[in-house]
Formats: C-alpha cells, structure tokens, sequence
C-alpha cells in the first residue's frame, strides 16, 4: 500500500456547523442543516429545502475583518474562513516558509454578486468593483491574498467533483516533487443562479432528500467551503507534525454520457474507483467506510449503487452513506466537506447514518448505514461525481 500524502490540517464551515468540532457533532448527533430559504430572496422559497450558512454576508465581513470598499463575494468569504481554520488547525505560523500552492474548487464563484448587482452596473459606479469578483479564479486570489500566500495558486471547476480534483491534484503535486505544502479544497455559497439552474433540471426536492432510497424525489442544495492543509512527510518528520490523516488513493475518469446525467451502469464512477485502488495498493475489501456521493437523485445513486457492485461483484459492500441529508449537496466544495468528515471518521472510528432511508432500491440489494456505529475505520473512500460526466474518487487512510 502507498503511504500517502499527509493531511495536518482541515478548517470548514457549513449549514451544520461553523467549525470542524460544530461539524462533527452534529453529524454524531442527527444535527441537519437543511431548511428553507431565508438569506435569498427567491419565489422558491417556500418550495424547496436547503443547506444554508445561517450567517448574513454583513456577519461575514465582520468576522473576516474585511474593509467596508471590499468587493469578496459570499463564496470567497465562507472559503476564506474555512482555509483560515485549515491552515491554523496545521500550525502553520509562516505561510511561505516552504513552496506552498493553494488549490480552490468552486463552481458558483461570485455570481451571488453579479445577480444581486447586474442591473444597477452603469447607474452606480461605485458597484463595478464587483465585476471581478465574478470569475471563479478570484476566489482563490482572494484566499491566497487573506493566508499572504506568495505560491502558486490554481482553481479547479468541474462541478461537483471540483474539490476532489482539488484534493488530488494536491497529493500528485507533492508526490512529484513539485511543491512541499498545498492547501487544498473548495467553496460555493447559494445563488438564484444555482437555484433556478437545478430547478430547471427538475432534480430538486421538496423535501428532505433521501439517498439511495427508492423513493427518492432529489437533491437539496447547500453552501460550505473546507480545505485540508497537505505535507509532506518531510515537513512533517522536520516540524514532528500531527497527521490527521492520508491521501492514500485518487482517480479521475469520465464515463462522457451526457451533459448532466451518469451512465446508469456507472461508468465513469466505477473507473475512477479502479484507478484509486489501484494507486492506494488496496483491496476493494480493505475499505471501512464508503462516503458515497449520493445525491438521492434518481441517476446518481442508480448509477453509483451500480458501480459499487461493480467494484465489489460477489463481495459485500462495507459500510457505506451519504451525508448529503446533513448539509445538502454543496456542489464544488462538497468533495471536501466529505473529505473532513472522511478524516473525522478515522479518527474517532465512527461511520455516519444515511438519514431518511426508507425503502431498499429495487435495482439492486444495497442499503446503507441507517443509524451511527463504532467500528475500527483504517480506510475511508468518497466519492464525488459532477456533470459531464466527470467522475472522482479519493481513499482516506489512519496514519
């Protein structure tokens, strides 16, 4: 089995907590973050259910001690303070002592702003600034100017696997000898954008969502930003840092079916599982803890539940759940808040409920963890896959 790529830190914010620990214990305790709408105005708000940040953006300036000519858009704020976190939960007191990199996944990136501020652009002046807060690539600027990161920065956006590209592109860094600490992770705050985007997909639910259940009716969406401090291992043997965990596993494949839709045998999914074992050196019966992307969507969990079997054949699936009934699916940034959760799950051995789960599929006999349990976990893995078919998964190993 490979070592891995250490993880020393990780920082999140999230519809069920403000903090890893606040994170934790609601994912131990049945806390969910999912309600209706109240910091957007938005003719759905009485339809639909979300995984909301309870903070206004005016809370979030001030806790960021941001100027008040500051034009920070709601996700490079919430991924500000995540990485913020990250970076103090590893100790670290000079940013640029070693060659750091700063990774950000986000999809939304500041289009809160352009659909709050796009008609009033040339009759007030003084709200151009927001213009460029727009692009993806500035959320990662501004991250990387908050931290005072001279290093190399990058953005990735490939939806709902962005984070985990993130992840992985962080690990391969460092494995190669390219850089000695990345930053790795993503953000996305709610926006009409996103909201009608999906309701006119027809995937949203109405009520709470219901991963791999039979009667699933669709997603909720959420926000968060979490970001995972990676070293390597001789930062960690010179500084004797705690590792949290490893990166031990990673792979990427598209199974390029369609624009929006998985293929229902999990093509992409079940490639990208064979190339994270395959890098890991483990078994598929060696993994602990499945933290399946399930977005209790019809094709996602079809198409992922079949992939599984796939991966397994005759052997028994472990332990697996989604905790996209906690926070909602929080699109770009939600591989790395179930990356944090992965991490949290080795350390205290514990596998999260798949809350709302009524009725087996009919498709095939898998049913995932209802309820928490405490068992030894060694390995995690999570999975994470976006549109355009773009599949990523992510092992997690106890150091």
């Amino acid at each position: 089995m490979s070592k891995g790529v250490a993880i020393t830190g990780m920082g999140i914010i999230s519809a069920i907590g403000n903090s890893v620990e606040e994170n934790y214990h609601s994912l131990i305790e049945n806390k969910i973050g999912i309600s209706r709408i109240s910091n957007i105005s938005t003719v759905h708000a009485d339809v639909i259910k979300v995984g909301e940040i309870k903070k206004t953006n005016d809370e979030l300036i001030s806790e960021l001690e941001l100027n008040s000519d500051n034009n920070f858009s709601r996700t490079a704020m919430i991924g500000t303070l995540a990485a913020k976190q990250a970076v103090e939960n590893a100790g670290i007191t000079s940013i640029n002592e070693f060659r750091t990199g700063l990774i950000s996944a986000t999809s939304v990136g500041g289009m809160d702003m352009t659909e709050k501020h796009y008609y009033d652009y040339f009759e007030k002046p003084e709200l151009v600034k927001y213009i460029t807060c727009h692009d993806g690539g500035d959320v990662a600027e501004k991250i990387a100017e908050e931290l005072g990161l001279k290093g190399m920065v990058s953005t990735i956006s490939t939806a709902c696997s962005s984070a985990a590209n993130s992840i992985m592109l962080g690990a391969r860094l460092i494995k190669t000898g390219k850089l000695d600490r990345v930053i790795v992770g993503g953000a996305d705050a709610l926006s009409k954008f996103t909201i009608n985007g999906f309701k006119t997909l027809m995937i949203l639910s109405d009520d709470y969502n219901k991963p791999f259940d039979n009667n699933r009716k669709g997603l909720n969406l959420g926000e968060a930003a979490a970001f995972l401090v990676l070293e390597s291992d001789e930062i960690v043997e010179k500084q004797n840092k705690k590792v949290l965990a490893r990166v031990s596993g990673y792979g990427n494949a598209n199974d390029a079916f369609h624009q929006t839709a998985s293929s229902e045998n999990g093509d992409g999914a079940f490639l990208a599982m064979k190339k994270a074992f395959e890098v890991s050196g483990l078994k598929p019966s060696e993994i602990d803890y499945i933290n399946v992307h399930g977005t209790a969507t019809p094709n996602n969990d079809l198409s992922e539940g079949r992939a599984l079997r796939r991966i397994y054949e005759e052997e028994k699936v472990p332990d697996f759940s989604s905790t996209k009934p906690f926070t909602g699916h929080t699109l770009a940034a939600a591989a790395a808040i179930e990356a944090v959760y992965s991490v949290l799950a080795i350390q205290n051995n514990v596998v999260y409920p798949n809350l709302n789960f009524e009725t087996q599929m009919e498709e095939f006999d898998l049913t995932p963890q209802t309820s928490l349990i405490n068992k030894n976990i060694e390995h995690v893995l999570s999975n994470s896959f976006g549109f355009g078919g773009n599949c990523s998964t992510l092992i997690f190993s106890k150091s």
